[in-house]
């Protein structure tokens, strides 16, 4: 019996580079003959006509299950989404751009195939924006950081995993979803996979400064308490340098200035700023912990489903 391989795809902006994709997809898995496969398309609320493309792709071609998001929740979001509805024994996650190449999943399987649990493809040279590296490799250090993980993995968009770490994935329902962070907590038998990055075709990245920092928070905040110890260990050393100063303070006041002398007011202000700024900065990050926990116990959705159609909509309508 064939193996079941699920394509899962966020799409945002998509519908000039969407159909290439699918038929991408199509010509590779038709040529590896030992897998069947399903494509999960999951429109994350985008203002174009992503979804209109993607109902008619679900009407032109099989094995297309088409998803669209009540408003935009964000990529993990999305992939959240379409991982509740794949069947397939082994997932694999693309952009829908056409940067991450399809035609290439044969080398992800074969090192699923070869034991690992979760592959994720590795690039020689990315072809993103500067601002769009940038932003790849703060999420890099965050993630050796805050996550623990292992300096020689390379984490991309583009990976394929097997079946019992999605069902672990899902598992997880809260409202803000990491996958990176549900991946590393369920397995670390994870490898890399080499693979080209192609140039954008069409259109510009999604990607803003707004949701990266909404990413960045969500990994932190949902799978690690480092900052808040960074934040105790920080207020100590604060404490110590102030404790310090003030012992500076005293013995310059009793032996180097004459008496009635008025010193340090700009010093004594600078240290009061900055106390108060790394103040507010702590309890800030206090309240967001406390702020996601609130969300969370009020049974925020991850995702919020409009429409279906497609492949899972025959089955129901069967049904």
């Amino acid at each position: 019996m064939k193996k079941l391989v699920s394509f899962v795809i966020p799409c945002y902006r998509s519908q000039a580079t969407l159909p290439d994709v699918v038929e991408e997809i199509q010509e590779t898995m038709d040529k590896v003959k030992k897998y069947d496969y399903e494509i999960i398309l999951v429109n994350d609320c985008s203002p174009d006509q992503t979804f209109d493309t993607i109902k008619r792709l679900c009407e032109e071609k099989e094995h297309i299950t088409g998803i669209d998001l009540a408003r935009n929740f964000g990529q993990h979001s999305a992939l959240m989404a379409g991982f509740h509805y794949v069947k397939g024994d082994i997932v694999i996650c693309l952009d829908d751009d056409g940067q991450t190449p399809a035609n290439e999943a044969g080398k992800l399987l074969e090192k699923l195939e070869e034991g690992a649990d979760v592959v994720y493809a590795k690039y020689q040279h990315k072809h993103h924006s500067g601002f769009r590296n940038w932003g790849s490799h703060v999420n890099e250090l965050m993630t050796r950081v805050m996550l623990g993980k292992p300096k020689e993995l390379y984490l991309s968009s583009y990976f394929a995993a097997r079946r019992f770490v999605v069902e672990e994935m899902i598992r997880y329902e809260y409202a803000y979803p990491y996958v990176i962070g549900l991946v590393l907590r369920t397995t670390r038998n994870i490898v890399n996979v080499e693979v080209e990055h192609r140039d954008r075709q069409a259109g510009t990245s999604g990607y803003t400064m707004g949701k990266l920092l909404s990413l960045w928070f969500n990994g932190f905040t949902a799978f690690s308490v480092k900052p808040l110890r960074i934040a105790t260990v920080t207020g100590a050393g604060c404490a110590f340098v102030g404790f310090l100063y003030g012992i500076y303070t005293i013995i310059k006041k009793l032996f180097l200035n004459p008496p009635g002398l008025v010193t340090g007011f700009s010093a004594l202000m600078s240290v009061l700023v900055f106390m108060g700024g790394m103040l507010m900065l702590m309890m800030g990050l206090v309240g967001e912990y406390m702020g996601r926990m609130y969300i969370s116990m009020n049974n925020s959705p991850q995702f919020v489903i409009r429409e279906m159609t497609g492949e899972r909509t025959k089955e129901h309508e069967e049904r």
